[in-house]
């Protein structure tokens, strides 16, 4: 494994990323966080060690600057600016394209809580080059219109308990239409805290990317 710390020319300031390169990576998962959270969320960080081990890249990265995460701190505002987190994804897509390691890379999306639906906005705004999304407790119904534009295998993950995230992308699936399959961890709640949830999720979401982030030959 390779590590590289990167300063992503997207907003203002630039935004800091933790790459983890496998020695012949068969795709790249740029990483979606949700509400609060930064590229140090210890569940995406745990997923990402699981999809590192199935040798898929991965690009953990802060989607608001350190000024505008002072600001979310106080307003919890931009934290649920989709459209904002969303450009940034699809700018960030658009590094990785010019990125030595990253570019031949086909891309993933894995996005968790509000981070998902900013995913699926990116998706939709960069067809040709995001291949797979995996949703994990997120909001894919706050990608509004979005939704049925999105051309990438999408898996949705949802705890069995969290009952009113369940209905919600039980109604953004029926906007996804076929690209989308939904999957319910059994006695898990919204941050999947209960003992084996997370790794559920982890392998569930290793089998999705692998399985459609292949190299063409």
């Amino acid at each position: 494994m390779r590590t590289r710390e990167v300063t992503i020319p997207v907003a203002d300031e630039g935004l800091p990323a933790d790459l983890i390169l496998p020695e012949r990576p068969a795709g790249v998962v740029l990483f979606a966080h949700g509400s609060g959270s930064s590229r140090h969320s210890p569940r995406n960080v745990a997923v990402a060690h699981v999809l590192n081990d199935r040798s898929l890249a991965t690009v953990l990265v802060d989607l608001l600057t350190p000024a505008e995460d002072a600001v979310d701190a106080r307003t919890a505002e931009l934290r649920f600016d989709i459209g904002m987190l969303a450009d940034r994804l699809a700018a960030i897509v658009d590094w990785m394209a010019t990125d030595p390691d990253l570019g031949p890379l086909p891309v993933g999306l894995f996005g968790a809580s509000t981070g998902a639906a900013a995913a699926l906005v990116a998706a939709a705004a960069r067809p040709d080059r995001v291949r797979a999304v995996v949703s994990r407790g997120g909001r894919p119904d706050l990608a509004g219109t979005a939704l049925s534009k999105v051309r990438a295998p999408t898996l949705l993950l949802v705890g069995g308990l969290d009952e009113q995230v369940i209905v919600l992308n039980e109604q953004a699936q029926a906007e996804l239409g076929d690209v989308a399959e939904l999957r319910i961890v059994p006695g898990a709640t919204h941050l999947f805290e209960e003992p084996g949830t997370l790794d559920q999720v982890a392998d569930q979401a290793a089998g999705w990317f692998a399985n459609r982030l292949a190299v063409p030959a």
